[in-house]
């Protein structure tokens, strides 16, 4: 069942080129126009069956159904600027970035056809050689609309979501941003800090452990730090909340108390425990 005739996408990375994969795999779309920002990655995406053709000019997007905008969180609201006097009016626009307050507040300036996603669904891995047609099969997506939304645009983008084989999440923007600074971007400070940590001269005789443990801190560090600074004041709060449970471990040691060392360590077990 085709959702969509024509649709564009901007960067053709991991996200992106997964959404073309799967898009064009569930047969949602009658084409895919890709743009990227390196020439390489979207001729790859054009190889391996992600786009249909290589966006030349963003008139391309002039007749568009679909725009989505899969590129890194500080070039999103640039790029909607430049192309959204071209696209036609009932143009439906969602983007993908992981922080979703200020972009859901200056899209939706610009058109009620935009639709702010997040798919829980990313990888350390990065580039469209890592793109997956079945990535989305039972993930979550967090869609964060605003008051001025067109509801059939939501309702189309959430059934594109769950066609794709996600569970979708209505959620504000600020709640969005305040629940992902503590469940998704502090686990990426505490990896990078965490291998920042450890001397070099261990590294040979670590465990697998170290590795399950820090296994995101191979992630896209420019991707990254854009994403920190972006979400930066709701970061610096759960960097804080972090820091006190931190010392709390420490003065434990320190004292050499280990009932209450227990008692922390309990906690932190049986609270990882429900999340499955």
């Amino acid at each position: 069942m085709k959702i969509f005739n024509k649709v564009v996408i901007f960067g053709t990375g991991l996200i992106g080129g997964s959404l073309g994969l799967a898009l064009k795999r569930k047969h949602l779309i009658t084409q895919i126009i890709g743009f990227s920002k390196h020439k390489e990655n979207a001729i790859k995406a054009l190889k391996i069956g992600a786009i249909d053709y290589i966006g030349s000019s963003l008139d391309t997007t002039q007749d568009a159904d679909l725009i989505i905008l899969a590129t890194p969180v500080d070039t999103i609201i640039d790029i909607m600027f430049k192309i959204s006097p071209k696209l036609k009016k009932d143009c439906i626009v969602i983007d993908v970035g992981s922080t979703k307050e200020n972009i859901v507040k200056e899209l939706n300036k610009l058109t009620p056809n935009f639709v702010g996603c997040h798919p829980l669904a990313g990888s350390e891995k990065k580039g469209i050689k890592n793109a997956q047609t079945d990535i989305f099969n039972n993930s979550i997506c967090i869609i964060t609309s605003s008051a001025r939304t067109k509801r059939n645009a939501l309702k189309k983008i959430e059934l594109l979501w769950q066609k794709l084989g996600a569970k979708t999440i209505m959620m504000h923007p600020k709640q969005h941003d305040q629940i992902l600074s503590f469940t998704s971007h502090l686990p990426h400070i505490v990896a990078f800090s965490l291998m920042g940590a450890i001397p070099d001269k261990f590294l040979n005789v670590s465990s697998g452990g170290l590795k399950d443990t820090t296994r995101i801190a191979a992630s896209d560090v420019l991707l990254w730090s854009q994403i920190f600074l972006s979400n930066r004041n709701n970061l610096l709060v759960a960097v804080t909340a972090f820091q006190t449970k931190l010392a709390a471990l420490k003065l434990a040691l320190k004292k050499k108390d280990s009932k209450h060392l227990i008692k922390i360590l309990s906690k932190a077990k049986e609270k990882r425990e429900r999340l499955g």
